[in-house]
């Protein structure tokens, strides 16, 4: 994960191109399944853009490998809670009732995801949910020194998302017809 978005040009360059993207049809999607009380962490908030439709309504904390999107995020939102977290391993102290990325996880590898969900699971609170968007399709490429993991809706079920229940799922268009996923889950047992 290291590459693209560890330097202040690229940072500065994908908050430009993402300037017009946001995550609130995915996020309207959740809302059901979360109350007021929710503590959410956002898993690579990148430039922000979700972290502040949360901060409205919830408890938000975000994170992000990127030392860079960091210092930004911390401009951006002086008063926001940010931790520095790689999305494999979630070390953090916190637990939190919802785990959601936009477009992050797509990043890991098959066995850094592996390794992600069941971090996720730990951290959770009892009757967690998780909600990720991916790309859709198969193997793997890298573009801009980023490596981009494509998925498809029953490889997400069958081998990522063990110890988890599905509440939705379904294919959705960022560029193209169907490009991408969004799933829900909630922690079991």
């Amino acid at each position: 994960m290291e590459g693209y978005y560890h330097t202040p040009e690229s940072v500065e360059e994908y908050t430009h191109l993402a300037k017009d993207v946001s995550g609130i049809k995915l996020i309207e999607q959740i809302e059901p399944y979360l109350k007021a009380s929710t503590t959410v962490l956002e898993l690579g908030s990148g430039p922000g853009t979700d972290y502040e439709i949360f901060s409205k309504k919830y408890d938000v904390t975000g994170s992000d490998y990127s030392l860079e999107f960091l210092k930004a995020l911390h401009r951006k939102f002086p008063k926001g809670d940010f931790l520095h977290l790689d999305a494999s391993s979630l070390i953090t102290d916190g637990s939190y009732d919802l785990i959601y990325s936009n477009k992050v996880l797509h990043h890991l590898t098959d066995e850094q995801l592996v390794e992600s969900f069941k971090s996720q699971k730990e951290i959770l609170n009892s009757g967690g949910v998780v909600a990720h968007s991916f790309w859709k399709g198969q193997g793997s490429e890298t573009f801009k020194g980023m490596f981009v993991n494509y998925h498809s809706q029953k490889e997400l079920v069958n081998e990522y998302l063990n110890g988890f229940e599905i509440i939705l799922m379904n294919e959705y268009q960022e560029f193209e017809p169907n490009d991408s996923i969004f799933i829900v889950a909630k922690k079991v047992g």
